[in-house]
């Protein structure tokens, strides 16, 4: 399967994973390295980027 740049940029990037109930949402880095943003479900502040396979 080919892999478009533009394609891979509009599903990763920025796209980061809640580690503790594995929710995904859209954000800044620097927001999410400074523990401003939240997870929607849980409330925790430790988020992960989303793995590319």
């Amino acid at each position: 399967m080919v892999r478009f740049p533009e394609a891979e940029a509009r599903k990763f990037r920025g796209m980061f994973v809640c580690r503790r109930c594995k929710k995904k949402s859209r954000a800044q880095i620097l927001k999410v390295l400074a523990g401003k943003i939240t997870c929607r479900g849980c409330g925790g502040h430790v988020l992960r980027p989303i793995r590319k396979k």
